[in-house]
C-alpha cells in the first residue's frame, strides 16, 4: 500500500475543473474545465501535452478509452465531442440532447459512449458513426452514469436520489 504522498500538481486551467480520467496504462491523464477546455497530461512527467478546445461553455466531465487514444467529452452546451488525442482533433461532436450534459461514460474498446443529462434522459451513443441508439429517462436529471464492459451494464444517478441499473443488450437478428 502507498504513502498517499502527493506526486505532483498540475496547473494550466483558468476556471475550476469538473473532471478528469485516466487511461488505462496510467500513463495520460484528461482533465475538463469550466474554462471550456480540456488538458491532456502525460502523468509522468506533469507535462501538458496539448489542450482541446471545442465546446462553447464549460466542460463537465471527460471518459477515456482503454488504450488511451479517444476522448469524450460532456459540456453544458447540451452536446458531447468525440476527440483523437494523439493529435488534439476533433472528431465529431453528439447533439441530442436539449440541456445540459453533466456526465459521460465510455467502453473499453471506445465504441460506446453514456451521457447523462440534465434534460433527465441517458443516452447510448455509437462513437464512430454519432448516432444515438437508445435513450432512457430518469425520474430527475441524470448527473452521473458508469459503464461495465464485463456485464454491459450501465449504471446512473439522477437528481432524484436514484441510482438507475440497465443492460445494453445487442438487437435480435430479424427473421
Amino acid at each position: 500500500m502507498g504513502s498517499g504522498r502527493e506526486l505532483r500538481t498540475l496547473a494550466g486551467h483558468t476556471d475550476l475543473v469538473r473532471g478528469v480520467a485516466l487511461s488505462g496504462d496510467g500513463r495520460i491523464a484528461v482533465s475538463a474545465s469550466r474554462d471550456k477546455t480540456l488538458r491532456v497530461w502525460e502523468v509522468g512527467s506533469g507535462r501538458e501535452l496539448r489542450t482541446l478546445a471545442g465546446h462553447t461553455v464549460g466542460v463537465t466531465g471527460v471518459a477515456l478509452s482503454g488504450d488511451g487514444r479517444i476522448a469524450v467529452s460532456a459540456s453544458y452546451d447540451s452536446t458531447l465531442k468525440v476527440w483523437e488525442l494523439g493529435s488534439g482533433r476533433e472528431l465529431r461532436t453528439l447533439s441530442g440532447h436539449t440541456s445540459s450534459v453533466l456526465g459521460v461514460a465510455l467502453s473499453g474498446d471506445g465504441r460506446i459512449a453514456v451521457s447523462a443529462s440534465y434534460d433527465n434522459t441517458l443516452t447510448v451513443w455509437e462513437v464512430e458513426t454519432g448516432s444515438g441508439l437508445a435513450t432512457f429517462t430518469c425520474d430527475g436529471a441524470a448527473r452521473c452514469c458508469a459503464f461495465s464492459d464485463a456485464l454491459k451494464l450501465i449504471v446512473a444517478g439522477d437528481a432524484g436520489g436514484h441510482v438507475h441499473f440497465l443492460r445494453l443488450e445487442e438487437p435480435k437478428p430479424r427473421r
